[in-house]
């Protein structure tokens, strides 16, 4: 059998791709975060994939796992990876996970990273039969997981950016503003104001949806939020138990070695 370490493990997202090379403990030795980009061809990837391993000095891998939300992108990067360093990438799908139930109305439907989330949260349920991910990216996904790999479903909200990019674009006299939690809740200026609707407000929604969610589940749920603006709200949130900004890629490494 081929060595299969180091493994390469990409989290394709709407906005940003992320990318990380596991050691044969399955630990993350280097991690990069890109933007996602839907026109760049695979030979164009497969010379970023070198200049970032070369960079940072690392080994280049012999193994690749991909979870994508975005198809085309995905299938570049297979190919990328398959022409240039001669590797079949997995791709994350349901219907290749045997042993996890998609407990949807349709379970093919279920996004790649939320299957990575899954797996990236089982180190959080010792003691909880189910867990919830809020997953803090292009839109905020909530993530409904039971013990023995059992997605049970989950909620779908708007970004934070992409709330503010709206709300600037309707309304012009608004300046564009840095999404961070201000000092009050009562803003003293328009940009104080704006960050305190953005930031405080969208913290309140998060921890109002995962008290709804907690109340429908038949037991305890422990919190993780991941994402980056995870990171904004870490400390406002009071619904959230732990941040894990590595939870989804890791939960890719974990993913393709338990298959």
């Amino acid at each position: 059998m081929p060595a299969a370490f180091p493994l390469l493990a990409v989290d394709i997202g709407n906005t940003s791709t992320v990318l990380g090379l596991a050691d044969d403990s399955l630990n993350l030795t280097h991690t990069w975060r890109i933007r996602t980009n839907r026109d760049v061809l695979p030979d164009d990837l497969a010379l970023q994939l070198h200049g970032l391993f070369t960079l940072a000095g690392a080994a280049v891998p012999r193994a690749a796992v991909l979870s994508s939300v975005a198809p085309p992108v995905g299938e570049n990067y297979a190919l990328a990876l398959k022409r240039h360093f001669m590797i079949d990438a997995f791709s994350v799908a349901a219907e290749n996970l045997p042993d996890v139930r998609v407990e949807l109305d349709t379970p093919g439907v279920v996004g790649a990273d939320r299957l990575c989330n899954l797996f990236g949260a089982e180190k959080y349920m010792t003691h909880h039969e189910y867990a919830v991910v809020v997953d803090f990216g292009t839109s905020t996904n909530f993530d409904v997981i039971g013990r023995g790999r059992r997605f049970l479903g989950g909620v779908l909200a708007t970004g934070a950016q992409v709330s503010a990019d709206a709300l600037f674009s309707r309304a012009a006299k608004l300046p564009r503003i840095t999404l961070a939690a201000p000092e009050t809740a009562i803003g003293k200026n328009t940009v104080h104001a704006l960050q305190s609707g953005l930031v405080f407000g969208y913290a309140e929604m998060v921890d109002g949806l995962l008290r709804r969610i907690q109340s429908e589940l038949p037991g305890e749920a422990v919190t993780i939020a991941t994402g980056g603006f995870s990171r904004t709200v870490q400390g406002i949130c009071q619904e959230i138990d732990y941040y894990d900004e590595t939870l989804t890629l890791r939960g890719l490494v974990e993913l393709w070695a338990s298959r």
